[in-house]
């Protein structure tokens, strides 16, 4: 690793022993190796720390700061970002797994067009046992050179995972950090939006994974979703109905805050008013893991081949 890596990959975790390795191993064996990866644990109650500090161990790129306490996943991951060096960056969730070309094609994309913001690839969601469940095409309009398209599309398509995407640090410093209302991850994208165009890599790269305990499953309802993203949001001042509204002024704020023209801002709010008015189209806000699979078998591809680690399995 250079003294100042050019990613920074940022992984905030919580009890993740259960696939924590494998995900390392998907991410440390990337072709593309200019980077660090900054783990924040929040104060983590199962093997997760001896699984950090072993591999912090073995690889130099790896730096482990455990938290004294469990400050809630969104303020982690606000967190880690601020522990970042790189000029781009990424964060990785504890149970994905990602092809071995995944850091590379996102950072060429982001070298050959000045222009775009963010890089990300297509992906299907994987189970536990890492066996394709649902591989899905990329339907936003977020390459769009238009800020009020980008938008729109965030608004009423089924999102992609763009957070997870390889973003421009410097832009990611000028939006607001990810909050904790309901949806704050749609928001938030949204607003990352309205700076620049996005580049979707043609090449299936990242494996998301669904299992009973990631924390959209874990958290069934709106309220523990939000309390599980800031436990401060578990009092009596922040009901659902307050979560669902600051939802909505997360759209409105983010379109005031963003660098737009007066008449692509008079666009974004139109937009917003149409979606807010319909709310929604059949569809919209679904997670990919709940939409009608594709079948795994008409994709000619194989997840142990294409990621990296597999082989060697945990250390």
């Amino acid at each position: 690793m250079t003294a100042q890596p050019r990613l920074s990959i940022g992984l905030p975790v919580y009890n993740g022993e259960e696939y924590l390795a494998e995900s390392l191993e998907a991410l440390l064996g990337q072709t593309y190796e200019d980077f660090e990866l900054v783990v924040t644990d929040n104060a983590s109650t199962d093997g997760t720390e001896d699984i950090c500090r072993r591999y912090a161990k073995q690889d130099s790129r790896i730096r482990y700061i455990r938290l004294p306490r469990n400050i809630g996943a969104a303020p982690n991951h606000n967190y880690v970002f601020t522990q970042c060096r790189g000029e781009l960056f990424k964060w990785a969730s504890h149970d994905d797994l990602y092809a071995r070309d995944l850091l590379k094609r996102c950072v060429e994309a982001l070298d050959e067009h000045p222009d775009v913001i963010l890089a990300h690839s297509d992906q299907a969601v994987i189970d536990e046992d890492g066996k394709v469940k649902v591989p899905y095409a990329y339907t936003l309009n977020t390459g769009s050179p238009h800020a009020p398209e980008r938008f729109r599309s965030l608004l009423f398509e089924p999102g992609g995972d763009d957070f997870y995407g390889v973003m421009r640090a410097d832009v990611l410093r000028r939006v607001k950090p990810h909050d904790s209302y309901h949806h704050a991850d749609r928001t938030f994208v949204a607003e990352i939006s309205l700076h620049g165009r996005f580049h979707q890599v043609p090449e299936l790269l990242y494996f998301r994974r669904d299992h009973p305990t990631r924390a959209e499953r874990a958290n069934p309802s709106k309220r523990a979703r939000c309390v599980n993203l800031d436990p401060r949001r578990a009092g009596v001042l922040h009901p659902t109905p307050r979560l669902l509204a600051e939802y909505v002024w997360g759209f409105v704020s983010a379109v005031k805050r963003a660098p737009l023209s007066a008449a692509d801002r008079r666009a974004c709010y139109r937009h917003l008013a149409s979606w807010a008015t319909s709310r929604v189209r059949p569809g919209t806000g679904e997670r990919v893991e709940d939409r009608t699979p594709v079948d795994p078998a008409a994709l000619d591809v194989s997840v142990d081949a294409l990621v990296a680690g597999r082989e060697r399995g945990a250390a």
